[in-house]
Parts: C-alpha cells; structure tokens; sequence
C-alpha cells in the first residue's frame, strides 16, 4: 500500500483527492498549508506527495518544494495548479517537481500518475541494510549489530558476512564464496574459507547468542536467520 501526503488548502477537493486516493488502495494523509505540508514531508515517509501549488500564507507550493530538495528529501512530488501556462510547467518542474497536473482535472487520471510516481520511488530507493534474524548489516557503513550490539569485524569478514546474508537460508558453497568474497577462481582445495568463516562464527556468537552459520557437510554454509 501506498502511503500519500496531499497537502491542500481547499476542504473539498483534498477531500476528493483523499477519497480517490483511498478507492486506489493507498493510505492518505491531509495537510491544509504549506508549513504544515513542510513538516510533514520532512517528518513522515511517503511514497509521493501531491502538492497545491497555490497554497495561502507565505510558503506556497513552490516553496515547500524547493525546501525539500534543498533539504535532500526527494519524495515524488505531483504539482496540481490552475496555472496551465508553459512557463509555469517548467517553473514546477525546475523547483524540484516530478509531475504536474493543472485543475481542474480527473481523479483517474491524478491516481494513475500517483501510481507511477509512487513505483518510480520504490525501484529508485536504494538498499541501504540487509537483515537476516536480529543480526543487521548496514552497507553503508559497513557495520554490522546483532540484537542491537556492535560486532567488529575485519573488511573480509564483513563482505563475507554480507555475502551469506544476501543468501539468507541457501546452501552457499565453498567455490561461491572464494569465487564472490575473494574474487578468485577456486581450483585446488584450501582452507582459506573454513578458517574465515570460523572466525567470524566466533564474533558473531561472542555474546552467547545461537549459531547462525550452519555447516553442511560436503557442500558449504547456510545462514539461517531465526526470528
């Protein structure tokens, strides 16, 4: 489900683009002004936001526009105004906006391009952290914590770890981890993977925590990933 910030000064059509927006299947959130437009987007998570552009007080639509891009949220943004000329589409789309509808206009039309804005943003999020039971891997710092707790691990660890979490309860082997860890091609045996994986069990479960990294016999590792 999708989750919607409309931020509208007009009590009947926010309350026409809520209604539309919830018949598509999405959750709805109405903001009146463009302060409180402002906090919310900075404050919430939305998939996209439609945005009167003619909003009363000092901070109209363009406004709270550029000051969520200046402030580095770029949630979807679909500009609704009554100002259908040209210069004006372009003033909407440089301010930082992704789409603009002028009024008066129809709810299908309003939903499907919701619907497109909102699965742009899912594909163009990137994948920050990977999870597997209480044990998180942030891939941006490279840090990992298991319940919370901090485990340091050295860089080859960490991608191993990384690696085997990405293939959270499947067998991965020997020659997959050289191959993908290590980069290199595996064609003779060693005991480089066992030695690593050993370690790493060992940090991992330093708390006193159950075993995560399974050995399977004649075929490689499983992480499993308990709730």
């Amino acid at each position: 489900m999708s989750t919607i910030l409309v931020i509208e000064d007009d009590v009947r059509t926010a309350s026409e683009i809520e209604a539309a927006l919830i018949d598509n299947g999405c959750a709805v959130k109405i903001a009146a002004d463009g302060r409180a437009g402002l906090l919310e987007a900075v404050t919430g998570k939305y998939d996209a936001i439609v945005l009167d552009r003619m909003l009363p007080g000092e901070l109209d639509g363009l406004g709270v526009l550029s000051t969520l891009r200046a402030a580095g949220i770029h949630t979807p943004v679909l500009i609704l105004s009554a100002l259908s000329a040209v210069d004006e589409r372009v003033r909407g789309l440089k301010a930082g906006g992704d789409d603009y509808l002028t009024k008066p206009f129809e709810f299908l039309e309003l939903t499907a391009r919701i619907d497109v804005l909102a699965r742009r943003r899912s594909v163009a999020m990137p994948e920050t952290s990977l999870r597997a039971g209480d044990l998180e891997a942030d891939l941006l710092t490279h840090t990992v914590k298991r319940a919370g707790k901090l485990i340091d691990l050295l860089p080859r660890e960490y991608r191993l770890l990384e690696y085997m979490m990405r293939h959270a309860g499947q067998i991965v082997t020997r020659t997959m981890l050289f191959e993908e860890v290590w980069h290199y091609r595996y064609d003779e045996p060693t005991n480089v993977i066992d030695v690593h994986v050993s370690k790493l069990r060992k940090k991992i479960e330093a708390t006193g925590a159950a075993t995560v990294i399974r050995t399977v016999r004649g075929s490689g590792y499983v992480l499993d990933a308990p709730d």
